[in-house]
């Protein structure tokens, strides 16, 4: 194949007469280094006032997460980050906590996405550094990968709450929140 010097920079290049019939060049060579479409890191930021909290939540919601403590509210960290789980993720602890919104933080190589989850919908991105500017630091460590989940202080594993002790302690939550009201 040669380069036509009379081309126009915008113009397609002439392909080879030999190419299999039906033969596309995708728009998005992004997929052909071979990595994965799954992110490698997603999170859940929430307003939940602890670690064991988020972490019953997310066990009721049959989710396997991480949940540490940070001084703005509990984070939620996925171990399953394949497919729609994320997203699916967000949408059930966002449904859980009525009317209070949480942030999915995905890193996929050194992109983020920042989704806001309100009653279970997602309701937008959000710009990463909007977002990482005023979280806690912890995050923004864990999110570059200067940190692992194992290096946060106070971590609970939804997988040691079992459903019955979930629905107790967040019941009790529920009923200390009234009588201070």
């Amino acid at each position: 194949m040669t380069t036509d010097p009379d081309r126009h920079p915008d113009q397609q290049p002439d392909l080879p007469d030999d190419l299999p019939e039906g033969f596309e060049v995708p728009d998005d060579l992004s997929g052909l280094d071979g990595a994965s479409a799954d992110p490698e890191l997603a999170v859940l930021i929430t307003q939940i006032a602890g670690a064991e909290p988020l972490a019953a939540a997310c066990s009721l919601a049959e989710l396997d997460v991480d949940a540490a403590p940070t001084p703005v509210g509990a984070l939620a960290v996925l171990r399953d980050t394949s497919g729609d789980e994320p997203a699916r993720a967000a949408a059930a602890i966002s449904k859980l906590v009525a009317g209070v919104p949480l942030v999915l933080v995905t890193r996929q190589g050194e992109q983020l996405t920042c989704v806001r989850y309100v009653d279970g919908e997602a309701e937008g991105e959000l710009p990463p550094g909007l977002v990482l500017g005023g979280a806690p630091e912890a995050l923004e460590d864990l999110v570059t990968g200067q940190l692992t989940v194992a290096d946060l202080p106070g971590v609970v594993p939804s997988s040691s709450i079992g459903r019955f002790k979930a629905m107790r302690m967040l019941t009790g939550a529920a009923r200390k929140a009234r009588k201070k009201q």
